[in-house]
């Protein structure tokens, strides 16, 4: 028992001193450097599909396509028996449903079919699986102080980041292993003292252009670790 508990306060300590030697870029430079080695999402094109399965709700099919060099998004997004496509090139904008690029105001309340989601739908993927690259976007500020943290029973790396008010209001919370410095869980705050917002469980890997991007997430609200759903990514067929 005694060397158990030793191991343990050497473990954390270990860690503790780690965390202290390294500053919040440095761990990001880590982070991308395992998880982007080759630099490839600056010129990413490629496409993902991801499930959403939510609690007592049907599963949504979503196909995006992303080519960032020509600022290019397809989405194409699968629910029982309709289908929303929203194309966007620069700042232009596209969207149809069941085929049909005319569709009825109750359609488009409903089915949110409108450029202002298309846009931010783009944005909404392209930050979270461009996730820990995105994090050097302009804007983005990272605290320089590495924490340490054990979080669900594993001791990570932790970084803060919070966005200058014309990107982002919210604070940000992202957990690196300490050994091979991929991402397995962030975390956000709209108000941090209020214990709202969500974190998200990240397991397994899929590699699109050497890429590795997070194959699972779970989504949890903090205040009382509801489960709200899972996004599985992969290949489309």
């Amino acid at each position: 028992m005694h060397k158990i508990l030793y191991f343990a306060v050497f473990i954390c300590g270990v860690l503790g001193v780690q965390s202290q030697s390294i500053t919040g870029s440095e761990l990001l430079d880590k982070a991308i450097a395992y998880h982007d080695p080759n630099g490839q999402w600056p010129t990413f094109k490629d496409s993902l599909k991801v499930v959403m399965e939510t609690p007592n709700n049907s599963s949504r099919e979503s196909i995006i396509y992303l080519n960032l060099p020509k600022e290019v998004f397809n989405l194409t997004v699968k629910k029982e028996e309709n289908t929303a496509q929203y194309q966007i090139e620069q700042d232009n904008c596209n969207i149809s449903f069941n085929g049909k690029r005319n569709f009825t105001e109750e359609e488009k309340a409903t089915y949110r079919l409108d450029c202002d989601r298309a846009f931010m739908m783009k944005d909404y993927y392209t930050y979270l699986y461009g996730l820990p690259m995105k994090l050097k976007d302009p804007g983005t500020n990272l605290d320089p102080k590495v924490a340490t943290k054990t979080f669900k029973g594993k001791t990570y790396l932790v970084l803060k980041v919070t966005y200058d008010a014309v990107v982002g209001k919210d604070t940000w919370y992202f957990y690196f292993d300490p050994t091979t410095y991929a991402m397995e869980v962030y975390q956000f705050y709209h108000k941090e003292a209020d214990n709202d917002g969500e974190y998200i469980l990240l397991s397994g890997i899929e590699t699109f252009k050497g890429i590795k991007m997070p194959k699972t997430r779970k989504w949890y609200y903090n205040k009382d670790d509801k489960f709200l759903g899972t996004d599985i990514l992969s290949h489309p067929n």
